[in-house]
């Protein structure tokens, strides 16, 4: 099986396998793949609040692109071959840890509100949390007795996961930190790739604006989706700037929703 030269299906024939808010999954060419779509859709409150906005799915498929090509290249493992188009990327099929993994280097957003820290204090050491993934619930904080308890993870999935965090939390800081970025936190997603009989967990879902904090290190000026949830505007427009700053996108290029703007070798 070469699963770098997948047989391309046109998506109205596929085989849908999951939608999210974000993004939509699809069967994949080749036996434990999968093809994951990138749409334009922002939400936020756990759906409450609702927009489409014309090319944010397709910058969020090329700087997930290269966040974790980045990573694959340095050994972190994740679910990523490929991307295919404008919108879409191959992935490995893997079996997803019901756990959002929230690294925070800076204090923001929920933790703000909860312990009373100022937005922007830097934290002593970086903190990584744990929600359990379900809507209805409001994707409610857990404890690692909690994920044993209930069984959703395993105390050594629980280690290599973290472990998983430190390694990408470090990695991206830097990445940033070139680009004159200061990650401020990000949430991460984790699966069990199973080959043949042996099982590990790697990177899946996405990394990108969606899902990071992601501040300009001299204004602070927001790069992230932050710019949606408190009706700031210009998210494309920030997006854009991340995709420029990490060498995606050319100085005259723009992500338009429709044509081949973005699609390079």
């Amino acid at each position: 099986m070469d699963i770098n030269k997948p047989r391309y299906t046109p998506m109205s024939r596929r085989r849908r396998i999951y939608e999210g808010k974000a993004k939509v999954l699809y069967e994949g060419p080749e036996p434990g793949t999968l093809i994951q779509h990138f749409k334009d859709d922002a939400t936020d409150f756990n759906a409450k609040k609702h927009d489409v906005i014309e090319g944010k799915g397709v910058l969020n498929n090329r700087i997930s692109e290269c966040l974790f090509q980045r990573l694959n290249d340095i050994g972190v493992p994740t679910h990523f071959i490929r991307r295919l188009n404008m919108r879409e990327q191959l992935i490995r099929e893997v079996e997803m840890i019901p756990l959002e993994v929230v690294v925070r280097n800076v204090a923001a957003g929920s933790l703000s509100k909860r312990l009373g820290i100022e937005e922007g204090t830097q934290l002593p050491r970086s903190i990584i949390e744990f929600n359990y993934k379900n809507e209805q619930l409001g994707n409610p904080m857990v404890s690692e007795e909690h994920i044993t308890a209930f069984g959703w993870a395993t105390p050594q999935e629980i280690d290599d996961v973290m472990a998983l965090a430190i390694r990408v939390n470090d990695f991206l800081c830097g990445l940033f930190l070139g680009v004159g970025i200061r990650l401020v936190d990000f949430k991460m997603e984790c699966g069990r790739l199973w080959e043949n009989d042996l099982m590990r967990i790697v990177v899946a879902d996405e990394i990108s604006p969606d899902s990071c904090r992601l501040w300009d290190i001299k204004s602070n000026d927001k790069l992230d989706k932050d710019r949606f949830r408190r009706d700031m505007g210009g998210l494309v427009e920030a997006y854009t700037d991340v995709a420029r700053r990490l060498g995606i996108l050319g100085e005259n290029e723009r992500p338009q929703g429709a044509g081949p703007v973005l699609v390079k070798g």
